[in-house]
C-alpha cells in the first residue's frame, strides 16, 4: 500500500463519521501522489501522516438565554489545524449542519488556501450549531458573548485569528470582538472581518466574492475568453455571492441566478447594479427570504430547490458557473447537464461544493476549473491584509487593497499552473492548487522537526 492510501484508510478508521473530512482528505491527498517520490524527505518525516492531524481540537458547550428567558445550549468548535507558516487563521461558521467533521475539513482546506496566499497564515476554523436565522439581535449578541467566553483562552493575534463565514458577517463579528476586548481589555487583532470603525480593512466583505471572479477572469484569459456578455449562473445569497455578481456587471457578464436555502429566483434579464443592492438590503439587513425578490421583480421563483438542480431540470444556457453556497451543492448530474447547457467554466467561491463526481465530470470535459482553495481564496487574503494593517496601526485605501487582492489572485492562478505543470500535471487546477499549497507547508514542517 502507497504511503498516501496507507493515510487515507487511516483517517478513515480513526474517524469514521467525518464524511466530509474524508473527501477533503481524498481530494487533497490523491493528487500529492506525485510528490511522494521527488520528496523521499515527507516520507521519512511523517509529513503526509501529521498533516492529515489537527494541532488540536476544541470543544465547548455554549449556553445562551434567549428573549423569552429560557436557557438553550449549542455546541462550539475551533479545529486549530496547523501552524507550520503563521498563526491559525480562518473562519467562524454558524448554521445547524455545523458538527466536528464539517469544522476539520474546512480547516484542513484552509491550510492550503492559506499557504496559496503566500501570506504569513496558518489554517484552522470553527463555530457553531447555532442557526442565527430567525433570531433577534439580543439574541445573536448573548450567544455570540457566550461563544467568545470559552473562545477568548484559545485565540490571540499571534496564536489564531478567525474571521467570519457562513451565519458569521458584520453583526456577528462586531459582538465577538466588542466582548473580546471586554474580556481582556486590549485592542487588538484578534479578529477579521471587522467594521472600519474599529479596525476592518475595506474590501473584505467584498474580497472571497471579487477574487472568485479574478481567478475566473485569469482562467478565461488562457483560453482568450473574457465575461463580457457571458452568461454566468451564482449561487447562495450572502457576502460571496452578492459581490460575485457585482464584480461580474463591472466585467460585462450576465448573472441570471441567485437563491437562498428556500428558492432560486432565475432572471433571464439579469440582476443588475440596482437589484444587486436590493439583494443586499433583502439579506444583510432585513435577513429576507430571497422569494421576496421575485414578488419585487416578476421573476420565476423555484422554492425547495438550489440553483444547479433548477439549471438541470430546466435546460437553462449558461456559459460560467460560481458556486457560491455551500459544500457538496453541484453533484455528477449536475455538473453533466451544466456543460451540456454551454458552461466551459467554474470557479468556486463557497468551500467543496462539487461532489468528487463532479470534478471527475470536469475535468473529463476539460472545462476550466478553479477548486475552492484557490479560487475563494480572496477572503482570507484579505483577512491577511487586515491583519497586516492592524499589526502597522493604519489603513490602505480601498483602490490599494483592491490591487492587492487582484495581484494576490493572480500569483495564486499562476501558483497553480506552475506547479501542475512541474509534476507532470499540466493545466489541472485541482492537483496545482494542492501541490503548490502542500510544499510550501511541508517546508516549513520539516524545517522544525517532529513537533
Amino acid at each position: 500500500m502507497s504511503v498516501i492510501s496507507h493515510v487515507i484508510e487511516k483517517v478513515k478508521h480513526i474517524d469514521p463519521e467525518q464524511k466530509e473530512f474524508h473527501q477533503a482528505v481524498i481530494e487533497v491527498l490523491e493528487t500529492l501522489e506525485p510528490t511522494v517520490e521527488r520528496h523521499p524527505e515527507f516520507v521519512t518525516a511523517g509529513i503526509y501522516e501529521r498533516i492529515v492531524e489537527p494541532e488540536r481540537v476544541i470543544m465547548f458547550r455554549v449556553p445562551w438565554v434567549t428573549d423569552k428567558g429560557e436557557v438553550s445550549v449549542n455546541r462550539g468548535f475551533r479545529v486549530q489545524f496547523n501552524n507550520a507558516l503563521g498563526p491559525f487563521k480562518g473562519g467562524l461558521r454558524f448554521h445547524p449542519s455545523v458538527n466536528l467533521g464539517i469544522i476539520k475539513f474546512l480547516g484542513f482546506e484552509q491550510i492550503f488556501k492559506n499557504s496559496l496566499t503566500t501570506l504569513p497564515m496558518g489554517g484552522g476554523k470553527g463555530g457553531s450549531d447555532f442557526d442565527p436565522k430567525g433570531k433577534s439581535d439580543g439574541e445573536v449578541m448573548r450567544f455570540c458573548q457566550s461563544f467568545m467566553r470559552e473562545l477568548y483562552r484559545h485565540i490571540g493575534p499571534e496564536t489564531d485569528v478567525p474571521a467570519g463565514d457562513i451565519g458569521v458577517g458584520g453583526r456577528e463579528i462586531g459582538y465577538l470582538f466588542g466582548y473580546y476586548k471586554k474580556i481582556r481589555n486590549e485592542h487588538t487583532g484578534v479578529l477579521t472581518g471587522k467594521g472600519l470603525e474599529y479596525g476592518g480593512s475595506l474590501i473584505r466583505p467584498e474580497a472571497t466574492g471579487y477574487g472568485t471572479v479574478y481567478f475566473a477572469q485569469e482562467m478565461l484569459a488562457t483560453r482568450g475568453q473574457d465575461f463580457k456578455d457571458k452568461i454566468v449562473a451564482v449561487s447562495g445569497s450572502g457576502n460571496v455571492a452578492q459581490y460575485a455578481i457585482e464584480k461580474v456587471n463591472e466585467l460585462g457578464g450576465r448573472v441570471i441566478t441567485i437563491c437562498d436555502s428556500s428558492a432560486t429566483i432565475i432572471d433571464e434579464k439579469g440582476i443588475d447594479n440596482d437589484k444587486c443592492c436590493y439583494i443586499m438590503e433583502l439579506k444583510n439587513i432585513r435577513r429576507g427570504r430571497i422569494q421576496e425578490y421575485s414578488e419585487k421583480y416578476k421573476t420565476e421563483c423555484y422554492l425547495d430547490k438550489n440553483v444547479w438542480d433548477v439549471i438541470r431540470e430546466n435546460g437553462i444556457k449558461i456559459d460560467i458557473a460560481l458556486p457560491c453556497a455551500t459544500q457538496n451543492e453541484i453533484d455528477g448530474q449536475n455538473a453533466k447537464a451544466l456543460i451540456a447547457n454551454g458552461c466551459f467554466c467554474v470557479a468556486e467561491g463557497a468551500n467543496m461544493p462539487s461532489t468528487p463526481e463532479a470534478v471527475d465530470v470536469y475535468q473529463e470535459n476539460n472545462i476550466l476549473y478553479g477548486p475552492g482553495k484557490a479560487a475563494n481564496a480572496g477572503g482570507v487574503a484579505t483577512s491577511g491584509l487586515e491583519m497586516s494593517q492592524n499589526s502597522l496601526k493604519l489603513s490602505w485605501t480601498r483602490e490599494e487593497v483592491d490591487h492587492r487582492l487582484l495581484l494576490i489572485m493572480k500569483s495564486i492562478h499562476k501558483s497553480c499552473l506552475d506547479a501542475s505543470e512541474a509534476y507532470g500535471k499540466k493545466g489541472d487546477y485541482v492537483t496545482g492548487a494542492n501541490i503548490a499549497g502542500f510544499i510550501k507547508v511541508a517546508r516549513a514542517m520539516l524545517a522544525y522537526g517532529a513537533v
